[in-house]
């Protein structure tokens, strides 16, 4: 059963439809033992940083799902804010985020060479995977493989080789990440049709 952690801060009825549409058994959850029991999680998210971790704080969650990440290898799948909140920390706060990988949110920072880049980045737009066995299974030869992203922040990872997919705007930056058990994706698969399916499905048949 694949555990969509519900923090009050992300679309996690979009992702279980999603989920639904591939055959994929899921809840959405807040409950401690519920989550401990799940062979995946998804971790969504929509929103500022310090408000999710806020949010994650006070239902307790920081430590079940840190010993499921870090201690049980649970493969896991944050989604936008919660790509964000894996990371250290976010130049959007001041709270420590959950910092299951060695990387650090930023804010876009354009130059005059890209100044015509707008914040947030809003739309539609393609990744480009550096590996196409994991997540982006069957994805790599599309050039229109595009997903749907809302953000003015984005992941800087301290090693290169964490680094999944990367896209464009104004420069280019890291979109998703793959370390381990720990997936992560800048855009919303479950609002990218079938490429987002596409996508969903390999993380469900991952692992």
């Amino acid at each position: 059963m694949i555990a969509i952690v519900d923090y009050n801060m992300g679309n996690v009825g979009s992702i279980r439809n999603m989920l639904r549409k591939i055959g994929a058994e899921s809840v959405i959850t807040s409950d401690i033992d519920e989550i401990s029991r799940a062979s995946k999680l998804i971790l969504p998210g929509v929103g500022a940083f310090d408000n999710g971790m806020t949010h994650i704080k006070q239902m307790h969650l920081p430590d079940v799902l840190g010993e499921m990440v870090l201690g049980r290898g649970v493969p896991v799948l944050g989604i936008c804010l919660g790509m964000q909140l894996i990371t250290r920390r976010s130049e959007e706060g001041e709270l420590p985020g959950l910092g299951w990988i060695q990387a650090d949110t930023v804010r876009f920072k354009f130059d005059r060479q890209t100044e015509n880049a707008k914040i947030p980045h809003m739309g539609w737009n393609v990744a480009r995977p550096r590996r196409c066995d994991t997540l982006f299974k069957g994805l790599g030869d599309s050039e229109d493989a595009a997903f749907y992203f809302v953000h003015s922040y984005h992941v800087a990872c301290d090693d290169e080789s964490d680094v999944l997919a990367a896209a464009t705007h104004g420069y280019e930056f890291t979109c998703a990440i793959e370390k381990g058990n720990i997936l992560a994706t800048q855009f919303h698969p479950e609002k990218s049709h079938r490429y987002g399916m596409q996508l969903l499905k390999n993380f469900v048949e991952m692992f």
